[in-house]
């Protein structure tokens, strides 16, 4: 059966360029994006596109059977600091989504499934430093507390029914493409478009908050090569931890002084600062590098000159 891919949540920070990402590679007919919005216009141009509600049982089947799909990447969600301002908002759509690619799926109506997971699993009592893969996730947002349940959920059915669900959880991304979605590390895509328009920031985190990041480019890199990888390669069915680089405001300050000396950084905490200081500050990812290949690419210095050069276009 040919590969024929959906998806859902494409007009979102990683869905738009994971969509591009995936015409490029597959062919552009191959890949169908949807969200409950239209996207941008290079997103909306760049292929076939649905209106979809992710929520929507019915819906997303007809889209599943209508399209011939056979893999589904579902990027539909709500973020960390979105979620808290709207707890059950945000519980329903990360939840009952996920069911509904896991039951088409447990009903052999699609052949294999990617769930992003994220850094948020992990909670106060997590070890802060390294942390490895399997350890104390006591999570204490309400973006963490679906993650966490949904890992656990993708763990059962695959065991339960072989349904071949993918998932790694996500550090902080960042990406001159798409504006950030309502993250606890949106200030690290904001910072880059503050430098360039008003040489000076107010920060929503404190100067000493470290936090794992990933630029947008290892991000796609990841998701794609663990749905390519081989089932027998994929030994965790919960999801697995990724790294790249860890930084905090005061570092990241200092990689844009590099290119803009003027720049001045100050700060605000709000109430990011408690959702921040419940995640680590460093991740293992040792198995994801052992199992299916995983390597990171891109440093904190080569992401900010990749960023400044871009966004100079905007300002």
């Amino acid at each position: 059966m040919k590969k024929r891919i959906l998806i859902i949540g494409a007009c979102g920070q990683i869905g738009t360029e994971l969509t591009i990402y995936l015409r490029n590679k597959f062919g552009i007919n191959k890949v169908i994006a949807s969200d409950i919005r239209e996207g941008d216009e290079a997103l909306m141009k760049s292929g076939p596109f649905e209106i979809l509600d992710a929520m929507d049982y019915d819906a997303v089947e007809e889209v599943v059977i209508r399209h011939e799909i056979t893999d589904v990447y579902l990027m539909a969600a709500m973020l960390s600091a979105t979620a808290e301002k709207f707890p059950m908002k945000g519980w329903n759509l990360n939840m009952n989504s996920l069911f509904h690619v896991l039951n088409l799926a447990k009903e052999k109506k699609i052949e294999k499934i990617f769930w992003p997971s994220s850094i948020a699993v992990f909670g106060p009592t997590t070890p802060k430093k390294d942390t490895p893969q399997r350890t104390i996730m006591e999570p204490s947002t309400v973006y963490g507390i679906s993650k966490q349940t949904g890992e656990r959920w993708c763990e059962y059915y695959f065991n339960r029914y072989g349904v071949d669900v993918r998932s790694i959880r996500y550090p902080g991304l960042i990406s001159y493409k798409t504006l950030p979605g309502g993250g606890t590390t949106d200030y690290a895509v904001d910072i880059y478009h503050k430098a360039l328009k008003h040489k000076k920031y107010i920060c929503f985190l404190n100067a000493e908050t470290t936090l794992p990041m990933m630029f947008m480019d290892d991000a796609i890199n990841a998701t794609v090569s663990i749905m390519e990888a081989e089932s027998k390669k994929v030994k965790i069915r919960s999801s697995y931890n990724l790294s790249a680089m860890s930084f905090d405001p005061e570092e990241i300050t200092e990689s844009i002084q590099k290119h803009i000396p003027e720049f001045k950084i100050s700060y605000e905490p709000d109430f990011r600062q408690a959702i921040a200081d419940s995640w680590p500050q460093s991740i293992d990812d040792s198995e994801a590098r052992t199992d299916w290949g995983w390597e990171s690419k891109i440093s904190l210095d080569e992401m900010t000159e990749i960023m400044l050069d871009n966004l100079k276009k905007k300002y």
